[in-house]
């Protein structure tokens, strides 16, 4: 091999570690900001300005504030409860637009991709204004245990609000992978007097495990870091998810313990780093077999 070919094979790794080198600089400030009390760029300094400075102090919120533990919990909870409603109906739905032909289903399929389109923003009030009403629905509105219910200022309310901006991109993935399975076993079936609903349990889940499984961990991971929909409908602090409570920290009049906030930051990244590490495998089949389905 010449030098010329060995540059030529080189250039990527260069521009590869170039262009990550910002990404690891970051990481590694957090790291450090939130073990120090002050920092100099990336070297921890004491109230002197002298090397050092050291400290676990930033950390005292997770044995000092006994709130985080609760948002901490109700995080959980809605990306739980997003992951388990998005993946069952977007595996029933995209099974049927994949499967079933039916009057409707490519005008269905270009109104999810309308409905994808539009920035969950855009509908902050008409969604304010649906959950005020399911508010006032006996039991289903706020008389649940553990989610609170469905309506305004519960993490079952945002739940359901963040299952149906999730769900038209969960469809078209899920019908793409549904594309790609064969007819063969699914036809035998049916011939033999199975059911719809049998098929779509017994031979076509489990033949979409990559992409169920795919699609659990990408919405889990979005569930995880939302902000802008539990920062909306849900105004106690209690009830409200690691993003908001890292939100309040950032106050407009007082002043900003940027090591706090890191620190914070990273206990919210912690779970997230080592759930994409185990899992990018799956995430990456999200690209190769949810984007081969026709219409």
């Amino acid at each position: 091999m010449t030098w010329k070919q060995r540059l030529g094979s080189a250039i990527p790794y260069i521009l590869l570690t170039i262009l990550t080198i910002p990404v690891f600089v970051g990481y590694l400030w957090i790291i450090i900001s939130t073990f120090s009390g002050r920092t100099y760029g990336l070297v921890p300094v004491d109230s002197q300005g002298n090397f050092g400075g050291l400290t676990l102090e930033n950390w005292s919120f997770l044995w000092e504030d006994p709130n985080i533990w609760f948002v901490t919990l109700n995080t959980l909870l809605l990306s739980v409860l997003l992951t388990v409603g998005v993946v069952i109906i977007s595996a029933l739905a995209g099974y049927a637009l994949s499967r079933i032909s039916f009057p409707g289903r490519k005008t269905f399929l270009a109104g999810t991709l309308i409905l994808h389109a539009f920035p969950s923003v855009t509908l902050l009030i008409s969604i304010y204004f649906v959950l005020r009403w399911i508010s006032n629905l006996p039991v289903l509105g706020k008389g649940l245990p553990i989610i609170g219910g469905f309506g305004y200022n519960t993490v079952g309310g945002v739940a359901l609000v963040m299952v149906s901006l999730s769900l038209p991109l969960g469809i078209w993935l899920m019908k793409g992978f549904f594309d790609n399975v064969s007819w063969d076993m699914e036809r035998a079936a049916l011939i033999d007097g199975c059911s719809r609903l049998r098929v779509w349990w017994e031979i076509m889940l489990p033949s979409i495990k990559p992409g169920i499984a795919a699609l659990s961990i990408f919405t889990f991971i979005t569930g995880w870091g939302a902000f802008l929909i539990p920062y909306t409908f849900i105004t106690d602090q209690e009830k409200s998810t690691l993003a908001a409570y890292l939100n309040s920290l950032m106050g407009e009049t007082a002043p900003v313990n940027y090591s706090r906030v890191a620190a914070v930051g990273l206990f919210q990244l912690i779970p997230v780093l080592f759930f994409f590490i185990f899992t990018q495998e799956y995430l990456l089949s999200i690209f190769s077999g949810g984007s081969k389905g026709g219409t």
